[in-house]
């Protein structure tokens, strides 16, 4: 018998990979609203239930806006999922965040006991922009008791699309993790 299921290039079942899109997509397009406001992030977070695909509750980085380094979008979202939830376990859940969660981000996913996590642009994107951790999220899974599968990236160019906003570059010139004309993290000629 003809085996029609199809499947894309990385070997993933097109449906899930469409789906993947789709969620990707949604929180793009949840986390450019940011670009509306006085506090604009390319970081946005999303988590849904991992059977349904219902989409349980979004967020995006707040660090500037509420002074506080700690929150990020992935931290955000869990936060306020566990909170909606009553429980700290998210287990049956998934997280889709438009870039690569940093290990802080990452731990916290596996402390959630998320089922997965996927992400849009990688640690390298971001950090063209602003300073990042640069320990990659599948070793931080990797190196876990608990299991998380960390897939991307998934649409990674419209995820990047949301740090070369002009906007979003403007921001970046103001935020303490560098100046204009430097790379964040580069140091000062002659030190």
């Amino acid at each position: 018998m003809l085996d029609c299921a199809m499947t894309s290039r990385s070997g993933k079942p097109l449906r899930a990979q469409v789906l993947d899109e789709t969620r990707m997509r949604e929180i793009v397009e949840f986390t450019a609203r940011t670009f509306l406001t006085p506090y604009p992030a390319p970081f946005g977070a999303l988590i849904v239930d991992t059977k349904t695909g219902r989409r349980l509750i979004r967020a995006t980085n707040a660090v500037v806006r509420e002074n506080d380094p700690s929150s990020h979008a992935e931290l955000r979202a869990v936060r306020l999922a566990s909170k909606k939830l009553r429980r700290t376990s998210l287990a049956g859940f998934t997280m889709y965040s438009t870039c690569e969660p940093c290990p802080m981000c990452m731990s916290n996913a596996l402390w959630a006991r998320l089922d997965r996590v996927v992400y849009g642009a990688t640690i390298a994107d971001a950090n063209c922009h602003c300073l990042q951790i640069h320990v990659p999220a599948k070793e931080i899974a990797g190196r876990s008791d608990m299991k998380c599968a960390v897939e991307g990236p998934v649409l990674r160019q419209l995820c990047d699309s949301l740090f070369t906003h002009p906007k979003m570059q403007k921001a970046f010139r103001s935020w303490s993790s560098g100046k204009p004309g430097r790379r964040p993290g580069s140091r000062k000629p002659g030190k």
